[in-house]
Formats: structure tokens, sequence, C-alpha cells
């Protein structure tokens, strides 16, 4: 009773700092009946996860004249009261963002006329009516920036730091460490799991140093704002670096050789112009690679590394341009198929890296 009592005043508390502020910044347009809510895990500010999310709010507010308000978070224990406020304030839906499953399951269950959606990454079997959740698949992207990973390193030692040890996590991972051995079948694929910590640059830092250590030169991020830990010791080391999520190639220039991308901005537009237009249905949806939904910054024309990256290493970068167009050819066309740890959460990375 008094955990529900506690719950209730957090509720409100969040419901009306949500009026008085919006946990972000809301703004009105033609359909100002039409309100959502984007809760986010942690703060604005990430340059990968959250910003990404973000930018499709920001998008749907202006594209389509509604009212948004994203509500920042410092955590797991602010996670339910989040929710509760937004609930109580009146969206017509509200977006968790990889918020844990359990926890939005049963406030869908608990408020059956709420429309819920998730913009990425809900593990559940099922879903109600009300709730739907998009799956960005990132193997195959991953895979490319694992072929460049591949094809660029001088050590022949390459790592990984990631967020946590889930199937969603090494989605990531043994998409990566498969195309990193397509190229380079005797390179050594270190990986470092951060219990998932996302919100940990020091802790980001120390591991990528620990596997720059090894011998590695090139380290590919999963972490979300941890992850800004390891660009930041790519720097440090005179290393390289993969980004993740959104474009980070800026963030240390000539030191992040690429980004994977995953639009997690697609996702959360669409998901709001679905409640919107009353085409909303309950279920899970699939994005990647072939709608667009995930890629890599050069597919947006960054030029960060060859513009600022030392002369010995870009001279690499037109066979290597010329690898992932020839990769990710033969996966569109269904020539080559990439390991996806979501479809067997059972599977090993070195059962799935490489195959023909």
């Amino acid at each position: 009773m008094r955990r529900n009592i506690l719950l209730l005043i957090l509720a409100m508390i969040v419901a009306l700092s949500i009026a008085a502020c919006g946990g972000g910044e809301e703004e009105t347009a033609e359909n100002t009946d039409f309100s959502f809510a984007l809760v986010l895990p942690g703060a604005l500010g990430d340059r990968s996860f959250s910003d990404s999310a973000n930018r499709g709010a920001e998008r749907a507010i202006e594209e389509l004249g509604v009212s948004g308000t994203v509500i920042e978070t410092a955590g797991i224990t602010e996670h339910e009261a989040a929710m509760r406020g937004a609930i109580q304030a009146g969206n017509d839906i509200v977006l968790p963002l990889a918020l844990d499953a359990a926890l939005v399951l049963a406030l869908a269950e608990e408020f059956p006329d709420q429309k819920f959606g998730a913009p990425s990454d809900v593990f559940a079997e099922t879903l109600p009516d009300n709730f739907a959740a998009f799956q960005i698949n990132v193997h195959e992207s991953s895979f490319l920036a694992g072929l460049i990973a591949g094809s660029m390193t001088e050590t022949k030692i390459v790592g990984a730091v990631v967020g946590g040890d889930a199937p969603a996590l090494n989605q990531f991972f043994y998409g990566y460490k498969q195309g990193v051995l397509e190229v380079c079948p005797d390179c050594e694929v270190l990986v470092g799991y951060l219990g998932f910590d996302f919100e940990n640059p020091t802790l980001g830092l120390e591991t990528a140093l620990g596997q720059y250590e090894q011998g590695a030169d090139i380290v590919y991020q999963v972490a979300g704002r941890s992850g800004e830990g390891v660009l930041e010791a790519a720097a440090q080391t005179d290393n390289y670096a993969i980004g993740v999520d959104s474009n980070q190639d800026w963030i240390q220039p000539g030191h992040v050789i690429v980004s994977m991308i995953k639009r997690v901005d697609i996702a959360t537009y669409t998901l709001i112009e679905w409640a919107l237009n009353d085409t909303f249905q309950g279920g899970f949806n699939q994005l990647g690679m072939a709608d667009g939904a995930a890629g890599i910054s050069w597919d947006e024309g960054s030029t960060t590394f060859k513009d600022e990256g030392p002369a010995d290493m870009v001279d690499k970068l037109p066979d290597v341009e010329a690898t992932v167009a020839e990769y990710r050819a033969n996966i569109l066309s269904g020539d080559y198929v990439v390991c996806d740890a979501l479809v067997d959460p059972e599977m090993t990375s070195e059962a799935c890296a490489p195959l023909k």
C-alpha cells in the first residue's frame, strides 16, 4: 500500500512537471487536440539513441502539427513515475524508449484505452492491442561496420564495447564480428560488456583503453552515453573507433572512422503518425537496412574521417567503400546472409562468424 501511494505521488509530481515545463519543450500547431509523450531512459544529449528518438518527435511536431512532450529521466528508478505521469496527462500516445518491457506491458494492461508505442526494443512474445512496437534490425548494417574495421585494421585486433550481454545488443556485436572475420579471417575480435550501464562514459573509456592496450586499433561502441568514453579513448591513444545509432563521426574527428546508424527517429515519427491518423494497430513491426532505417554514416554523406583522418588510413577508403557496396548489394538481394542474434538468442558469436 505504501509503495502504491508513493508511486501515485511520484506520478502526480511528474504530471505537474509535464504541465509546467514538459520535461522538455512542448510545441503546438494545427492538431492541438492531439498530444504525445516520449519517455526517455535517461537524459537528452547522448548524441546517440535518445537524441535520435527526439529528432523523430521534433519532426512530428513540425510536420504533423501535433503537441509533443519529451520526458527525460535520471534512470530506472524514475521510469514508472514518468510513464504514469505521461498517461495521466492525457496524451493520445505514450512512447517508452527502451524501458523495461515488463513495466510497460503491465501499464498497457492497466490502461487498456491508452495507446503505447515503443520506437525500439521490446522483448515479449505478444503485445496487447493498445501497444505497437518497432524492432530496428541492425545486424546487417553492423556487418558493414565490421567489414570496414576488418579492412582497415593494421594490428589485426579490433574490439567492441557493448552495453550489455543481451540479444538486442548482440545483434550489433555478432553482425560486426561476422563482418570483421569475413574480410580478415585471422583477426581477433575483443568484446567488453558494461553490465547494462549506458550512462557511464568513464566505464566506456576504461573498457576501451583496456582493449587498445591489448593491441586493438579499432573499437566499435554500442553503449549509449557510455560509448562516448570509447570515442574519447580512441583519441587519447591515437587509435580509431566506430560510432553507433547517430552520426558520431564529428565527435572525435579523425578518430571515428564511421558510425552505424539506427534510425529510431523514423520509428518514433511513424508511431505518432499512426496514432494521429487512426491507423494504429498493436503488435510488432520490423524495420532494417532495406527500409533505410539502418545503415552507416557514409550513406548520409559524412566525409569527416576522409577529411580529418591520417593519409595512410584515408588512402584505404576507396577500396573499403567498394567492398561495402558489394556486400550491401549481396545482402539486400538475399545472396549473403548476416547472422541475427534476435532470431536465435542461443547462438554464439563464434557460430555465426562468418557465414557463407
